[in-house]
C-alpha cells in the first residue's frame, strides 16, 4: 500500500470495528458537506452506526484514512467489483486521498470495478472521469434516497455508447 502524500500519524488500513462510529459520523459528515451534491441521508446516526457495525464492516472490504484517529475518508468495497461508497471529508480533499483509494480499489478487486452516483454530483462524476471511468446507466432514483444516480464503470467498455444527458 503506497505512502505516498500521507504524513506522519497518518495512513490507510483496513476498517475494523471499533472505526464504526467514525464510518458512520464521516457518511453524514461528508452529506453534510455538500448539500445539492449528495442529499441528506436518510437514516438516523444510530441507526448507521448499527448498519456500519453490523452489516458494511461484516459484508465488505472497508478501508479508513485516518490522522491520529482521526478519520478522514472511507472506501466500502464488495466484492466482486462494486465501490460501494467513498467518501472524503471535505478537510482532506484536493490532497489526493480520494485518487489513492480509488487506486486501491482498482487493485483489490483487479480488475472491473462499477459504483453508482448522484447525478447531482457533479465532482464526483468529473473525478471519476479522471480516473477511467465511464458512465454506462442513469436511474430516475432507483435507490433509498429517490434522487437520480448515474453507474460507473472502470475499465471503459469497448463500445462507449453516449448516455443522455
Amino acid at each position: 500500500m503506497p505512502t505516498d502524500a500521507m504524513s506522519p500519524g497518518e495512513g490507510v488500513r483496513r476498517g475494523v470495528t471499533a472505526d464504526a462510529d467514525g464510518v458512520a459520523t464521516l457518511l453524514r459528515t461528508v452529506r453534510e458537506q455538500n448539500p445539492g451534491s449528495i442529499p441528506p441521508g436518510v437514516h438516523s446516526l444510530a441507526s448507521m452506526r448499527a448498519w456500519v457495525r453490523d452489516i458494511v464492516l461484516v459484508q465488505n472490504d472497508v478501508w479508513v484514512a485516518d490522522r491520529a484517529g482521526e478519520l478522514l475518508g472511507v472506501l466500502v468495497l464488495r466484492r466482486p467489483d462494486w465501490l460501494e461508497h467513498l467518501y472524503i471529508d471535505a478537510a482532506a480533499t484536493g490532497a489526493g486521498l480520494g485518487s489513492r483509494l480509488v487506486d486501491l480499489a482498482k487493485a483489490e478487486l483487479g480488475g472491473r470495478v462499477q459504483l453508482w452516483t448522484f447525478a447531482s454530483n457533479m465532482g464526483a462524476q468529473r473525478f471519476y472521469e479522471r480516473h477511467g471511468f465511464v458512465a454506462v446507466q442513469r436511474t430516475d432514483g432507483d435507490n433509498e434516497e429517490g434522487r437520480p444516480d448515474i453507474r460507473y464503470l472502470y475499465p471503459a467498455p469497448e463500445c462507449r455508447s453516449a448516455l443522455p444527458g
